[in-house]
């Protein structure tokens, strides 16, 4: 009887010692995956027509109005690599003047800091680029 008792203990122990290092583990590998949303977006808009640029600081999940233009920043994230850190964010602009009921948003995507051209925002008037996201 006395082996069955350390037997049942020790399988106890093993468990909670199981448990314990798998949360950990769990813990902080997702930790360390995870992208950390920021609070705040600055992007560059360029009017094409007077060739004037402005800075803009755009609160995440806010609407900000900038001439006809309704620009939405859902989400921005800075990567985590030092080397070669990429800033992206997920951007919704709305045309005001424009509206149509079939077409919702001239630009409805993910946008890349380092590479615009891989999802560039095409208007006749104005160009967006995202610069960086903060907290």
């Amino acid at each position: 009887m006395q082996q069955i008792k350390n037997t049942l203990l020790g399988k106890v122990k093993a468990y909670t010692l199981t448990v314990f290092i798998y949360n950990f583990l769990t813990i902080n590998c997702l930790s360390e995956n995870q992208l950390k949303t920021e609070n705040f977006a600055i992007l560059t808009v360029l009017d094409k027509v007077n060739s004037q640029s402005d800075i803009v600081e755009i609160e995440i999940g806010k609407e900000y109005i900038f001439k006809n233009l309704s620009i939405n920043i859902l989400k921005c994230n800075n990567s985590k690599f030092d080397d070669d850190p990429e800033v992206t964010a997920y951007m919704q602009v709305k045309d005001i003047i424009n509206i149509d009921e079939n077409k919702v948003y001239i630009f409805n995507d993910w946008t890349f800091a380092s590479s615009p051209s891989i999802r560039p925002f095409d208007h006749p008037v104005y160009d967006i680029w995202l610069k960086k996201c903060y907290s």
